[in-house]
C-alpha cells in the first residue's frame, strides 16, 4: 500500500522559513519522480515543485522559484521542501504526490497517490 505522510507545516511569519518532509512507503521510492502540490483556501491545486527519481533534476513554479528547494533522500525514502522567504500567498495545504516511473521527469501527467497534506500558515 502506497503511503505518503507529510510533516513540518506550521505557522511562520512573513520572511520566515519552513522545511516540509514527506515519508514514503509501499513502493520503490527511488524509481519515481515526486512533486509538491499546494492548495490555498478557496483556490485550486497548484503544482509547486518536482524532482526526478535520483534527485539530479528539479523544477519549480515561477511563484516559488529562487525561494523553495526540493530535495530527496532515497536512502530514507523521504522527500523534502525547504521554503525560505515565505510570503502570505504561500499559505496553503501542501501535499506530496507520487509521480511517474521515469528517470528524468520532474513533472508527470498524472499523480495517483497523495499524502494527507500539511498546513502552512504565513502570518504576522
Amino acid at each position: 500500500e502506497v503511503q505518503l505522510v507529510e510533516s513540518g507545516g506550521g505557522l511562520v511569519q512573513p520572511g520566515g522559513s519552513l522545511r516540509l518532509s514527506c515519508a514514503a512507503s509501499g513502493f520503490t521510492f527511488s524509481t519515481y519522480a515526486m512533486s509538491w502540490v499546494r492548495q490555498a483556501p478557496g483556490k485550486g491545486l497548484e503544482w509547486v515543485s518536482g524532482i526526478n527519481s535520483n534527485g539530479g533534476r528539479t523544477s519549480y513554479a515561477d511563484s516559488v522559484k529562487g525561494r523553495f528547494t526540493i530535495s530527496r533522500d532515497n536512502a530514507k525514502n523521504t522527500l523534502y521542501l525547504q521554503m525560505n522567504s515565505l510570503k502570505p500567498e504561500d499559505a496553503a495545504v501542501y501535499y506530496c504526490a507520487k509521480g511517474c516511473l521515469s528517470p528524468t521527469a520532474t513533472m508527470c501527467p498524472v499523480y495517483r497517490y497523495w499524502g494527507q497534506g500539511t498546513q502552512v500558515t504565513v502570518s504576522s
